[in-house]
């Protein structure tokens, strides 16, 4: 149903990739509202909220505390506005956590069941890795077979969530002992995923942990637990289950969908679903039947990190990230959205009752009001993923021809850069990279990670950083949403090298590798954590000590506070892009910005303009080469 516009939004400013514009155009010729309609909406936002001084924490209040001196400095409780604010950023970290976590736990449970045999449409792709994690968490492989190896390792994973005692997570033996001793000096080595994820929430209700001290240091400790188990889990068994990703060609933008084709969309961030979907959808059975209902065939495409998980296994095109999410149905060419869960916005269902578009959830966490629900079941994965493309493919009669408009913009990118592809590009070795970074040939390492926000100007940030560094010789890497933003932009192909460093194009150009790489979904910001930690231990330094540096130009989401602080707590410069909600405490700004590194040797650095932190994040890195006595 067509609705009021009542702002218009200019659309030719709020993006820098291709085609959004036009289709927030058509959007609002169609009577149809986006996010960038809706954030119109909620102006002005709250204040007290920008800040994290406002508490709703017990029915006493809400509470909100005066920025200005001039009203209330205390809540009801006595909560003032460190603890509120700390309190706050506390519990973000462990909604973040919570989504990662149990995403690693959703796949643990596959992985488990594919190990005991009782699930027939799953296996066991890469065993070398599943072997090299199980002797890496102490589990004997000699005279196993792999299905044993499996059971095994799935028993010790079962235990990260939930195992009793204070005995660190065994996950932990993946992180570099020099780590190690930071985090027990600073006692936040974690336990238990759900026992730190729980302890968050015990300690934020009225009348507990008031110190934001104690309350950060629990953060961080949650947050670890993320990182480098929950998270690291979710990356590890998902390579194990459907493969390790290898450097594969494919398309991105919303150029990627096909006018005579029935368009699938999959979104969300877990490959259980996702890559079954891509299987049967593209099988000769749906094929021939999409050309019954008058089509040349199926057509999948992917939106955020579900379609992260099938682009860089499968080479999947990729649509479009985050907030691009409702410009693809508002093509008109979009028989299903077939969805899992988080960062699926509930107004979906909105724009797609303008169209044809059957909203299609699967998830029994993650339900949405007038979207179809058919829950997933592992056990019989291929019948349930045959009855969602089957609806797809009927519906495409339904489309409305005079309402479709695909922007004509695709570009080819390079995606698949796990750990293992970047060493097996290096010769098998991190000699080359650790040789080019003595050297200078390569200046430093950037991760950049992360959302879309539309407080900011789409991709726009995602892209600038990454060019304003590569031209200075900084590998680029990442995940998420920055990694389609920045496949969109071309930053993902061969041709990017013209706008790299002479140093880091010889190098691009020697090993045929893009100047960013690729490396998955946000869960595998895991994988950085493993190449940043292989560094420093072939180095013979912590990481802290490294020429790194980590940014998250256009967060938003929860799981994004997780993310930033786990990189934080490995010891790496961190810049944020947008403002978190947390200058209304003077403390425990400067805890995040400047004491914290003290303690773990990171920091957050926060900084909205893409230029200024790049140049910043650049500077960090020529400081660590100084100390290193590297040549800048």
């Amino acid at each position: 149903m067509a609705e009021y516009i009542k702002y218009r939004v200019p659309a030719r400013g709020v993006s820098a990739t291709k085609g959004v514009a036009e289709l927030i155009e058509k959007a609002e010729e169609d009577g149809v509202k986006t996010a960038w309609h809706r954030l119109l909406e909620q102006q002005p936002q709250c204040a007290f909220g920008q800040l994290g001084l406002c508490c709703r924490n017990c029915n006493m209040g809400p509470c909100r505390i005066d920025p200005f001196g001039s009203g209330p400095t205390k809540g009801v409780c006595g909560a003032g506005a460190d603890t509120i604010v700390a309190r706050n950023l506390l519990r973000m970290i462990a909604a973040g956590a919570a989504a990662h976590s149990d995403h690693a736990r959703d796949v643990a449970e596959v992985f488990k069941g594919v190990a005991e045999g009782r699930l027939q449409y799953y296996r066991l792709t890469d065993v070398e890795k599943l072997k090299s994690l199980a002797e890496t968490l102490g589990i004997s492989t000699e005279n196993k077979d792999e299905h044993e190896i499996a059971r095994e390792l799935a028993e010790v994973l079962e235990g990260e969530f939930g195992k009793p005692g204070d005995e660190p997570l065994r996950m932990l033996a993946l992180a570099p002992k020099k780590r190690i001793k930071v985090w027990e000096k600073a006692g936040v080595i974690p336990r238990a995923i759900d026992r730190e994820i729980c302890e968050c929430m015990h300690r934020t209700h009225i009348g507990v942990d008031a110190d934001p001290v104690s309350l950060l240091l629990h953060g961080i400790r949650t947050s670890i637990a993320d990182g480098w188990s929950g998270s690291m889990m979710a990356t590890y068994l998902s390579d194990i289950l459907f493969g390790t990703p290898k450097p594969i060609k494919a398309e991105a933008n919303l150029g990627v969908l096909k006018e005579d084709y029935v368009n699938i969309i999959v979104h969300g961030h877990n490959p259980i679903l996702s890559t079954k979907i891509v299987e049967v959808a593209m099988s000769e059975e749906m094929q021939e039947l999409a050309k019954k209902y008058g089509a040349k065939g199926v057509n999948v495409a992917g939106m955020c990190c579900t379609g992260n998980e099938v682009l860089m296994r499968l080479g999947v095109p990729i649509a479009g990230n985050f907030l691009m999410q409702e410009l693809a149905v508002i093509t008109g060419a979009v028989e299903a959205i077939i969805v899992d869960y988080q960062c699926i916005m509930p107004a979906i269902v909105d724009v797609a009752q303008c169209y044809h578009t059957k909203v299609i959830t699967t998830e029994p966490k993650a339900h949405i009001p007038g979207a179809i629900h058919i829950e997933f079941n592992a056990e019989k994965a291929d019948e349930i993923a045959k009855e969602i493309v089957r609806i797809a493919i009927e519906n495409y009669p339904n489309r409305p021809r005079d309402r479709v408009h695909i922007p004509k913009h695709k570009i080819e990118a390079i995606a698949g850069f796990s750990v293992e592809a970047i060493l097996e590009a290096l010769g098998g070795t991190l000699e080359p990279l650790i040789n080019a970074l003595r050297d200078g040939t390569i200046k430093g390492i950037v991760g950049i990670v992360g959302c879309n926000n539309p407080k900011v100007r789409h991709n726009h940030s995602h892209v600038t950083i990454a060019k304003e560094l590569i031209k200075r010789d900084v590998l680029v890497v990442g995940t998420g949403c920055w990694s389609i933003a920045a496949a969109m932009d071309g930053l993902m192909s061969p041709k990017a090298v013209d706008l790299a460093g002479p140093g880091l194009k010889k190098v691009c150009e020697t090993l045929n590798i893009p100047p960013c790489l690729h490396m998955g979904s946000c869960v595998d910001c895991s994988r950085i954590l493993i190449a940043l930690g292989a560094l420093a231990e072939a180095l013979g330094v912590d990481i802290p000590d490294l020429p790194a540096a980590g940014s998250a130009p256009e967060w938003m989401s929860e799981k994004a506070v997780s993310i930033g602080t786990y990189f934080v707590a490995s010891g790496v410069f961190t810049h944020l892009g947008v403002v978190p909600p947390v200058m209304g405490s003077q403390k425990v700004a400067k805890i995040l910005t400047e004491d914290v590194e003290d303690i773990v040797g990171g920091k957050f650095y926060v900084e909205p303009d893409p230029v200024k932190a790049a140049e910043t994040i650049y500077n960090v890195i020529i400081e660590k080469r100084k100390k290193l006595g590297w040549p800048l």
